[in-house]
């Protein structure tokens, strides 16, 4: 190619990078022009957000489906582009002190699937199960699912589209046809469109109004951050409250209200049948039951590609879309580095290859670097434990939940601005019954006592005062750190937008605003140059 040539392909590139910067009108910064001053968004004390819990009797909730015919239908993904799950349940729940179990083997797992609509030239087969949610007390009642059905389909053309149909055509009990695209595949110009992230998102009126505005971004895939029904909440009587512990003090376990599940599954189906959704545990999802068993509704209810990408767990796993390797990490799962997850996690990373996959995201529901009052520093044993290798192999973006409000990051390790360090994005203000996070701990009076911050349930103690920088000898800083970028208190979702192999746009969607207004925007920028990454490959 000419040295003409080469300037007209310069000058067009630096053209279409040039309309890239602008949205709204406005320039949108990048992460080059960082680190940013902290901005704190006063709070608008005129929006609370309606979040108040969609009761039983909302026909978005309703069982719309007779007999054994498939509802609550969901679309996820597998490792790679050639494959996606399918899920969805037969028969209803049953909820009381007497309930028996369905026989999982009363309706088959069938997925018919092709190109064209109606002309459906595969099959597949998968499993099913049903799980129960029992209390070794009287007076509190037992809860058991519907049959729960998982069908893997393989075999897939990239970004192609395919309708299906889900059920058991013996019965007969078939859904409706649907259909979902795949991913694109791995390479490095080859991308979503765009990826919608959301946290902490609950059954509220505040949440139709976030899936309202995520819809109309158009997105390809979804992640959620932790947290999604929010069933723990309630007394297995049906009774609610924004904080369970205040409301239910003397409860002798901590109860939950299991058709909570099967409420949001049928509200997020006209979602999640068509785009894919990929969901990591958040401490919502932790639902202690008779000996001490955990975790049994996510367990069940969501397909994981962890066989797919070498996990011995659903609590973590990896999948690639496009040129995007995304690692789902458990915060509530043993992540010492003499644990399995950190086993896991190494050979992971050690695989990736940035030629083929430029993007490294990692994803965990509590944050390491959220700056408010609300669950301040309590994931600090798993941020010791993990931050060196995800550090050492280049992770570009962290997004977590959790806290109840928004914030972005610079470019951030141990405490301190790097500018190898990822961004790390909070976004758990998907709209549940507990309302939002308005207090930080920077501000006089707010900074909570070290002893009581760790996480209840995985315990440990890594909460000490910083021992070096402004905020040396203090538990918190006395102004916003320099870590933080933007922060602000209200409900929304955001949408991952990756360019090429070196830039992406982030920009975060406030529920009070107009559909398509952004409320952050900021190009996030890779320098593999400046930060080089060259793991030694594992035969």
């Amino acid at each position: 190619m000419g040295s003409v040539s080469l300037f007209i392909v310069a000058a067009f590139v630096s053209a279409v990078m040039r309309s890239l910067n602008f949205v709204n009108g406005e320039g949108i910064p990048s992460t080059v022009d960082g680190p940013f001053k902290p901005v704190t968004v006063p709070l608008d004390k005129s929006f609370r957000g309606h979040a108040v819990d969609l009761p039983d009797d909302d026909p978005r909730v309703r069982r719309t489906v007779t007999g054994w015919e498939p509802e609550q239908i969901r679309v996820s993904l597998s490792s790679n582009h050639d494959s996606v799950w399918i899920s969805w349940i037969t028969g209803e729940f049953q909820i009381g002190e007497n309930i028996k179990e369905w026989d999982p083997k009363t309706a088959g797992s069938i997925v018919r699937y092709g190109r064209k609509y109606k002309r459906f030239s595969s099959e597949a087969v998968g499993h099913c199960l049903v799980y129960s949610q029992l209390y070794p007390f009287k007076g509190i009642q037992n809860y058991t699912s519907g049959i729960i059905h998982h069908v893997r389909l393989t075999g897939l053309k990239p970004n192609t589209l395919y309708y299906y149909q889900c059920g058991d055509p013996s019965i007969p009990a078939m859904s409706d046809v649907h259909y979902f695209r795949t991913m694109p595949a791995s390479g490095p110009r080859s991308y979503p469109t765009r990826i919608a992230i959301v946290g902490d998102l609950g059954l509220t009126y505040n949440t139709t109004s976030t899936i309202g505005h995520l819809m109309s971004n158009d997105p390809n895939l979804v992640l959620l951050i932790g947290d999604a029904s929010y069933a723990n909440l309630y007394l297995t009587n049906g009774t609610g409250a924004d904080c369970y512990s205040c409301a239910f003090p003397d409860t002798p376990i901590h109860e939950t209200y299991q058709p909570r599940w099967d409420y949001w599954g049928r509200f997020m189906q006209p979602l999640v049948s068509k785009v894919p959704l990929m969901m990591i545990e958040g401490n919502h999802e932790i639902e202690e039951q008779i000996e001490k068993k955990t975790f049994a509704a996510y367990s069940a209810r969501f397909a994981f590609p962890s066989e797919e990408s070498g996990s011995s767990s659903m609590f973590y796993y990896s999948f690639n879309a496009g040129g995007i390797h995304f690692v789902m990490l458990g915060g509530y799962a043993d992540y010492n580095k003499s644990g399995d997850q950190y086993r896991w996690l190494e050979t992971d990373l050690v695989k990736v290859d940035r030629k083929v996959t430029p993007w490294l995201v990692a994803t965990w529901h509590p944050p390491w670097y959220s700056t408010y009052t609300a669950h301040y520093r309590e994931a600090e044993c798993m941020r010791v434990e993990m931050e060196d290798l995800l550090y050492k192999y280049g992770v570009d973006i962290v997004f977590n939940g959790h806290v109840h409000a928004y914030e972005r990051s610079n470019r951030v390790y141990n405490y301190n601005l790097d500018p190898c360090g990822p961004v790390h994005i909070t976004i758990g203000d998907g709209g549940n019954r507990e309302k939002m996070a308005i207090t930080h701990a920077d501000e006089p009076g707010n900074c909570p006592e070290p002893s009581k911050t760790p996480d209840k349930f995985m315990g440990g103690f890594c909460g000490f005062n910083f021992t070096s920088g402004p905020a040396t000898g203090k538990f918190c800083w006395d102004r916003q750190p320099d870590y933080s970028a933007y922060r602000e208190s209200s409900f929304g979702h955001g949408i991952l937008e990756v360019k090429n192999e070196t830039h992406a746009l982030w920009t975060w969607h406030r529920n009070q605003d107009v559909y398509g207004t952004i409320g952050d925007a900021v190009y996030i920028v890779r320098q593999p140059d400046r930060c080089p990454v060259e793991p030694e490959m594992i035969n």
